[in-house]
């Protein structure tokens, strides 16, 4: 594993990050030993960690610049990042997408979802077309109805969009334990290339019926709340990490719960939310070396579940 230290992290931020940025956008090649994972039904590869931003990147653009956010992007993308999710109910998140992955050219890199949540046709397509405006992207990649609502409304013309090429994928989200039933109902049809749920230690549910059955449709699946709204943290805090995790390439409680959830084979991506370098540097490091077996996940959430 690289060296990320804190002077590493001050040249690369006065200079170095520049260079490292620009190749890394030119030639669009992840680090060797970044762990991806393909889409099912298109076998495209998409790094295992990437960044959701859920009120983190909620930033009106005149305070952007008293925030890392910035510098985020960049590091994520230098780190081999790619999927950034965000949504029209998060606040300013979408325009600060827009605006940082444009300032930084670093949108062909990036693997863009959002969603599409109100009633109505056209409400849903003046929704949709102002994420395209705020993104300033001409194509979006995954766009998921949220929560399902008003699902048959909004299907037709996302078929017909992604038929034209101004989506690539087309997915379905829930945020609650109570939809499983539904969402395996929907999985198993075939219609939906990607599912967007809450899946961690904390909200496990998921491995019981959901995530199998996507794994036998061929549906890709991005995970939110890794982290349980850092109510996992909670649990941890003051807590040392058990010395077997250096068995997993694991340094931080970040990182241990973040490989229990990219181990699972029907995981496609994790999208933990942050606006902090240090946070993002974290984060990707659990995109990188060994991810424990079926053994060993159940050890760890034995281990996780004593404390």
């Amino acid at each position: 594993m690289r060296d990320y230290s804190p002077k590493r992290r001050a040249l690369l931020q006065v200079g170095a990050a520049a260079a490292l940025l620009s190749a890394m956008t030119e030639s669009k090649a992840a680090p060797a030993n970044l762990i991806t994972r393909a889409i099912p039904r298109s076998g495209e590869r998409l790094p295992a960690i990437g960044l959701g931003t859920y009120q983190v990147f909620d930033v009106p653009g005149a305070q952007l610049a008293a925030t890392e956010l910035k510098t985020v992007l960049q590091r994520f993308v230098e780190l081999g990042g790619a999927v950034v999710d965000s949504s029209p109910m998060y606040g300013n998140a979408e325009a600060t997408a827009g605006t940082l992955s444009a300032g930084l050219k670093v949108r062909p890199s990036l693997f863009i979802a959002t969603k599409v949540w109100t009633s109505g046709r056209d409400a849903g397509i003046r929704q949709m077309e102002d994420s395209f405006r705020l993104l300033q992207t001409k194509t979006i990649d995954l766009m998921q109805v949220h929560n399902l609502l008003d699902l048959k409304t909004h299907l037709p013309v996302l078929r017909e969009w992604k038929k034209a090429g101004r989506i690539r994928y087309l997915g379905i989200t829930h945020y609650h334990a109570g939809a499983h039933a539904e969402l395996e109902k929907l999985v198993k049809t075939g219609d939906f290339d990607f599912l967007q749920i809450n899946y961690s230690l904390d909200e496990p549910e998921a491995e019981a019926r959901l995530l199998p059955a996507c794994a036998d449709s061929g549906t890709a699946t991005l995970i939110n709340r890794p982290f349980s709204q850092a109510g996992l943290f909670g649990k941890v805090r003051g807590k040392p990490l058990p010395p077997w995790c250096s068995e997993l390439d694991c340094s931080s409680w970040a990182q241990f719960f973040l490989k229990w959830i990219i181990s699972h084979p029907a995981v496609t991506s994790a999208i933990p939310g942050t606006g902090r370098v240090a946070h993002i540097e974290d984060n990707m490091a659990a995109c990188t070396g060994r991810l424990p077996d079926a053994a060993q996940r159940k050890k760890m959430a034995a281990y996780f579940s004593a404390l």
